[in-house]
């Protein structure tokens, strides 16, 4: 793993850091002091940090992680029994989005490779967050923790959605109902965590998967094959994905990526993709799919952060 690009860093006074690592962002939850639980105003930074990642042409992959030696013990509850009562008093139960929704949904749109290094407790805010990741490294210390029900709350961060689909419905609720934490393994074993390492390796284990990944794939057909498999759950039969993804196939298949793709796979070379993300075309999805419902169009947490 080799040092940062100069100037890239990011200062962690928001309580994140951004660091660009062998063409990997590296994206650090940085309050090690507070276990790095997250207020607010520490939410908008960690969605405009991965908006500068994946605005970074030189940033193939993203990996999350913590400082410390927990990944994020959910909410900053520094201020006491009011710290929900007190989260946007001006605003309606019509109009409130909850912050750990706005982060899981930027991550739902990104369109670059999102990986967990999950390096501690995942409780609260870090497990929803950590659910909306594409793939999931945890340290053989971590916990994961939906205890939304023991501090009277409700689970947030469209977990809901997403950890259903990941471990199962049953699983799901007896998680979210009991809010015991789940150690490394069982979360492996329910599908929740890709692979667990030790603690001290997990992060140099998610750089060099995105890395991995970054090399040998176009950034463009990543794009695609995410929202084909993020998206395609809300689809309502197996043809509505098929259609989209005929469409996505023909028009990749005479890209000039298509053609690197083969001619390097042929030459036994590394290919070097020339197609970049300014070049994503929209996926095209039957007109009776679910995926043209308007909250699952690009662009709503913008709207919930300009409300807040």
């Amino acid at each position: 793993m080799t040092t940062g690009r100069p100037g890239f860093g990011a200062a962690s006074s928001t309580g994140i850091a951004l660091e660009g690592i062998d063409g990997v962002a590296v994206v650090t939850l940085d309050r090690p002091e507070r276990r790095n639980a997250v207020d607010r105003a520490m939410v908008h930074a960690l969605i405009a940090a991965i908006d500068r990642a994946e605005a970074d042409a030189e940033l193939g992959a993203i990996v999350i992680t913590g400082a410390g030696q927990s990944f994020c013990a959910g909410a900053d509850l520094s201020a006491g029994v009011r710290t929900f009562a007190d989260d946007l008093p001006d605003a309606t139960a019509e109009d409130f989005r909850d912050f750990a929704g706005q982060a899981t949904l930027r991550l739902f749109e990104c369109t670059k490779p999102v990986i967990g290094a999950i390096n501690g407790a995942a409780v609260g805010f870090g497990a929803s967050l950590a659910c909306a990741m594409d793939i999931r490294l945890a340290a053989d210390t971590a916990t994961f923790g939906f205890a939304f029900a023991r501090r009277g709350m409700v689970p947030e961060g469209a977990s809901g959605w997403f950890l259903p689909r990941l471990v199962g419905p049953g699983r799901a609720l007896e998680w979210t109902l009991t809010g015991r934490l789940v150690g490394a393994a069982e979360a492996r074993d329910a599908g929740l965590v890709n692979a667990i390492h030790p603690a001290a390796d997990v992060v140099t284990a998610a750089i060099d998967l995105a890395g991995e990944i970054t090399r040998n794939s176009a950034p463009v057909s990543l794009a695609i094959s995410r929202e084909l498999l993020w998206k395609g759950l809300v689809a309502d039969h197996p043809r509505q994905v098929h259609e989209a993804d005929s469409r996505a196939t023909f028009e990749r298949g005479r890209s000039p990526d298509a053609a690197e793709g083969i001619d390097s796979f042929l030459q036994k070379r590394v290919p070097h993709f020339p197609q970049t993300l300014d070049e994503l075309p929209p996926l095209h999805w039957p007109d009776d799919c679910a995926v043209h419902d308007p909250a699952l169009r690009a662009g709503p947490h913008r709207r919930e952060m300009d409300a807040t």
